[in-house]
């Protein structure tokens, strides 16, 4: 598969960058070999095509994944249906798929987490953060290339508060843009998404009171067009003078979406890589064990300076146990492959590599699946 270049976002390589270090040889060096460039030995093996659904977000990263895992270990592959964090995780639980791709953590107010250790033979399902991303207001609004928005003024757009874009509250925000008299078109998800769920929860952090509509992984704002998937909703967007959207950074760039600077309430802070940098850095770990659930309340209501708040990891979902040998030593062996060799391209796609904090954990979590 050819992994999508995204030249702007190449920088993202940054204070959150994966720093890999680690010593060690491939247990599958020898004559003609694949390159080893991160160090960290891989036992290839297994089975021979793994199948995996759920996010969309993650697709391109997935993408990339697979590229690594093809040249660590030739032969192998693994096939990535991109159908919603929502669908993603059902399946995963159906035992339809042998891992589940999803924005955010599994429900154990909606019986996911029962869910998915049933399917794991009695055993926990573990998150692994394994793919980091920006998520974009994205705008198209002749005109205006420059916008700032806060929390509070972007869940006023998101729920119906804030209906034309030269609206006072936006004015106040950018006072040196001549804003249109023109009405905002929201476009969001319609179907389930981790995105959706990660960016209200943002909202409900944010704003301050001004988004009252919950979170989850349904968009609850009761305004505009739904579209689905990432894809989906970024075309929307791109399409129509006007409108507004959350997307991953990668389809918003695609669809030459602009992108809106956000005011935590230290100035606006525009989306590069040493913001999403600071942003990763304030992660932090609230799942026990080798369950790496993280905690990302403390970054949406950051106030840090040059900090950009409004991200989310997106999760492999795996059975701690349960899985058969082959298709359990496949799993270890692709999953080290994308902590490991796979970060190096992510750049490129529009992400964030695996922060440095997380590598060990990621790798000790990796290596106990069975």
């Amino acid at each position: 598969m050819k992994t999508k270049r995204h030249g702007a976002v190449v920088g993202l390589i940054a204070a959150g960058a994966l720093l890999l270090t680690a010593c060690g040889s491939d247990n599958n060096a020898g004559s003609g070999a694949p390159t080893n460039t991160s160090g960290v030995p891989v036992e290839c093996g297994g089975k021979t095509k793994l199948n995996a659904e759920g996010s969309s977000a993650q697709k391109n990263a997935i993408d990339t994944f697979i590229q690594a895992y093809q040249q660590r270990c030739p032969g192998s592959d693994l096939a990535y249906n991109a159908s919603g964090s929502g669908t993603g995780v059902k399946n995963f639980n159906a035992g339809q798929v042998d891992f589940g791709g999803s924005d955010s953590a599994l429900s154990k107010d909606k019986g996911e987490v029962e869910a998915a250790a049933k399917r794991c033979a009695t055993n926990p399902a573990w998150h692994l953060p394994l793919v980091f991303g920006p998520v974009a207001i994205g705008y198209k609004l002749n005109g205006v290339q420059d916008l700032v928005l806060n929390g509070d003024v972007t869940a006023k757009i998101f729920n119906g508060g804030i209906k034309k874009w030269n609206d006072p509250a936006i004015k106040a925000l950018n006072s040196s843009a001549t804003l249109p008299d023109k009405d905002i078109t929201v476009v969001y998800r319609s179907d389930e998404s981790g995105t959706t769920d990660n960016f209200q929860k943002y909202l409900k952090i944010a704003s301050k009171g001004a988004w009252t509509q919950g979170d989850g992984k349904q968009f609850k704002g009761g305004v505009g067009e739904g579209k689905e998937k990432s894809a989906g909703v970024a075309q929307a967007a791109g399409s129509v003078d006007g409108a507004i959207t959350y997307v991953e950074l990668s389809f918003a760039q695609e669809n030459k979406l602009s992108l809106a600077k956000l005011d935590n309430g230290s100035g606006p802070v525009e989306l590069t890589s040493e913001s999403v940098g600071k942003a990763i850095d304030g992660a932090k770990i609230k799942g026990e064990g080798n369950d790496l659930v993280l905690d990302l309340d403390s970054i949406y209501g950051s106030t840090t300076a040059g900090a950009y708040p409004l991200l989310l990891a997106t999760y492999e979902i795996v059975c701690s146990k349960g899985y058969d040998a082959d298709t359990a030593k496949a799993i270890r062996a692709f999953l080290t492959v994308a902590a490991t060799d796979g970060q190096a391209g992510l750049a490129d796609a529009g992400y964030a590599p695996v922060p440095k904090s997380f590598q060990d954990k990621l790798l000790t979590a990796i290596k106990a699946i069975a």
